[in-house]
């Protein structure tokens, strides 16, 4: 009996020609990209190269993979190798896990307006915790932080919040000295976040609509109207934006531990999956009404991969973003003013093999444990008919 797992590319493959025949019109570029390169993900339509071992000549083959950043099986390289350079920012400090949460009056928006939306998103939350930081009256510091958008929930619909990582603490505002939180199990107040965060997006929202960007098509096309769209303003400015701050959590392993978990994730993992039968799709979630009950759901397959596509981002679309003492162009100057009013010794260069990079050409064979594996052929793409998705 096979009990091996689906994957999203046997998912794709299977109901690929499904799905597009039902789909294919409202697609955008990118989601049709995504689907070709989920589905050819390391295998032969994609080329690849061949090692030999230098001793015992055993010969491995490797496809290559897609680099698609909603793919799958491709985000483990580049998280390894972003971790490595979070992890020379760290100060020793506690970290606290910050989440803006859109509601989904207003994240349905997004299906339309993805670059908008998430924009205004991502400068309204950076905006509310950089001002509320520096108020005298709560920290009085300049903070800097690191956002990361999701866009699902683990039942894959549409639900739009950014999870930021900050430090517990800040640059004074006339830059002499280190302030750190108050208390231990506090940052800044939930509903001062909450109000600003609601009263800034709501701002930006109704600026964006007077100069004509947003866009209302399909079931949306009544927004378009300046009373539905003020209604649709006034109904979700009368309700609490979720803002929810966890407990501090301090040491580098938590800290690239909570990097790792939501820095690199696609709308659904390859372990969530458990099976593909009859044209149904069915995985694990978490019922966070419940107590975060692990559950098992199960939708049609073409349902599953529409839920999935929600979730593919425009291109261009930079999804981790760094803000105030971590932005940019000021993080290497100010990264040293933190460490040096905390009296913290400057981080250890990482090695390419501590990041987790290895030099595929030198990799150990598997078989006689003695040899190396060496390049010593290229795979070129494979001439196969491909389903045209344009």
């Amino acid at each position: 009996m096979n009990t091996r797992r689906p994957e999203m590319a046997d998912i794709v493959r299977t109901h690929h020609n499904e799905f597009l025949a039902r789909w294919n019109p409202v697609l955008s570029r990118e989601q049709r990209k995504a689907l070709r390169d989920i589905r050819d993900c390391r295998t032969a339509a994609l080329g690849g190269r061949v090692q030999q071992c230098d001793q015992c000549g055993h010969r491995v083959i490797l496809y290559n993979s897609c680099r698609n950043r909603h793919c799958p099986k491709c985000q483990a390289t580049a998280r390894a190798r972003w971790l490595a350079e979070r992890e020379t920012e760290l100060l020793p400090v506690p970290y606290f896990h910050v989440v803006f949460t859109l509601p989904s009056q207003i994240g349905r928006l997004a299906l339309q307006n993805p670059k908008l939306i998430y924009g205004i998103l991502f400068r309204t939350a950076a905006v509310t915790l950089l001002q509320t930081a520096a108020d005298p009256r709560l920290l009085g510091a300049h903070i800097g932080f690191l956002a990361v958008l999701h866009t699902w929930g683990q039942n894959l619909h549409l639900h739009p919040h950014l999870h930021c990582v900050v430090p517990g603490g800040g640059i004074s505002l006339d830059g002499s000295r280190w302030i750190g939180c108050r208390k231990s199990s506090f940052f800044l107040p939930v509903r001062v976040l909450s109000h600003r965060f609601r009263k800034s997006f709501l701002r930006a929202l109704r600026r964006a609509f007077r100069k004509g960007i947003l866009r209302f098509h399909g079931e949306m096309k009544s927004l378009s109207d300046p009373a539905a769209f003020q209604a649709l303003c006034d109904q979700t400015a009368a309700i609490d934006w979720v803002v929810h701050v966890k407990p501090p959590f301090g040491g580098s392993r938590r800290v690239l531990k909570y990097l790792a978990r939501y820095s690199h994730r696609v709308a659904i993992s390859n372990h969530r999956l458990r099976a593909l039968q009859s044209g149904r799709v069915s995985f694990e979630w978490k019922d966070y009404a419940h107590r975060t009950r692990r559950k098992l759901m199960t939708l049609d397959a073409v349902e599953f991969l529409r839920r999935f596509l929600l979730h593919v981002l425009p291109t261009g679309l930079v999804r981790i973003r760094q803000f105030g003492f971590l932005a940019n162009r000021v993080r290497k100057s100010k990264l040293d003013l933190c460490r040096t009013l905390l009296a913290a010794p400057q981080p250890a260069a990482h090695s390419d093999s501590e990041s987790g990079e290895v030099n595929e050409n030198t990799q150990r064979c598997p078989i006689c444990k003695l040899g190396r594996l060496l390049l010593v052929e290229f795979i070129a793409v494979a001439l196969m008919p491909v389903p045209d998705t344009s």
